[in-house]
């Protein structure tokens, strides 16, 4: 289905793959369905098959579409078929290829460590605990179909059972709207939305559960990560399984809060008693002492 002419037609423009903001082989505008932060967060898949919110998740295609044109869905259904799509999407399954890395992985840069020390991290002390590393400015992902450039960003390995099984990177540019750009799905070993960023062995019986890897550099050992506010329903098990109790500490805008509460449902319905510590801002923008001070109080 050509996505682009059914949204331009009707008066919706989607900023394409080469945008700043979108991830190669999407397009993507800003989110009708987020609270507090729309952002351009609402991707769709150039052929128009899936519809995607990297904030607030999945949102089926005749529901996103309705949304943005503000028209019933019944009607979004029949500009679907008129534009050679099918109201009933299904997904093309995954080709899942062998697992590789970026090329031009180096140590940590001048650069990287001055970006980090400005946020408040030790660059040095980061590095030797999550192994994190510089790209450099040939850095770059190929295949048949697509390159993924990731050129001076910091790589972020993502670690299960003792192996990595996929990565992150991130940006240190302000102008890159793009924070984070991830191992494709088809490339990594273990899909990192099932999976949870840490380290199990500084865990202990309290979770407490983060959004993203920064919040966890600034909280330590004893939190972990869902990689952003949509939780999948693994991570949950995986919660219930391995904590007896969650502490949940979120961004303070309102969809982040929202998805925190539903943290604590999800828990609550396993018998894992959770709770939200609300801070201010960026639980990564803390300053360290303020983290640390979090923490202790934490049992």
């Amino acid at each position: 289905m050509d996505i682009f002419r059914l949204l331009n037609e009707n008066g919706v423009q989607l900023q394409t793959e080469n945008h700043k903001h979108c991830r190669p082989g999407w397009g993507n505008i800003s989110c009708p369905f987020c609270t507090g932060n729309p952002g351009l967060h609402l991707g769709f898949t150039l052929d128009g098959r899936y519809s995607y919110c990297w904030r607030c998740g999945w949102k089926p295609l005749p529901t996103a579409i309705a949304a943005l044109l503000k028209i019933p869905e019944y009607r979004a259904k029949e500009l679907i078929s008129l534009y050679g799509g099918a109201s009933t999407v299904s997904i093309k399954p995954t080709k899942y290829r062998e697992f590789t890395l970026p090329s031009d992985i180096q140590e940590l840069t001048f650069a990287h460590k001055t970006y980090l020390h400005g946020r408040g991290f030790d660059p040095i002390h980061i590095a030797q605990q999550w192994k994190i590393a510089s790209l450099g400015p040939a850095s770059i992902l190929k295949d048949e179909e697509r390159e993924i450039h990731y050129k001076n960003r910091i790589f972020i390995p993502i670690f299960w059972e003792n192996k990595m099984v996929s990565f992150q990177t991130r940006t240190t540019t302000k102008s890159v709207e793009l924070r984070y750009i991830a191992c494709p799905k088809e490339y990594e070993i273990m899909n990192h939305q099932r999976i949870l960023y840490g380290n199990p062995y500084g865990w202990t019986d309290t979770g407490i559960c983060v959004e993203g890897v920064t919040d966890v550099w600034r909280f330590g050992v004893r939190s972990f990560a869902t990689f952003g506010i949509e939780f999948t329903h693994r991570q949950i098990r995986y919660m219930a399984k391995r904590f007896k109790r969650v502490v949940v500490i979120f961004d303070d805008d309102p969809q982040a809060q929202i998805q925190a509460n539903k943290v604590i449902t999800e828990l609550a319905m396993r018998g894992i008693p959770a709770y939200t510590e609300i801070i201010k801002g960026d639980p990564g923008g803390l300053p360290q002492a303020e983290a640390d001070y979090i923490i202790k109080n934490i049992r």
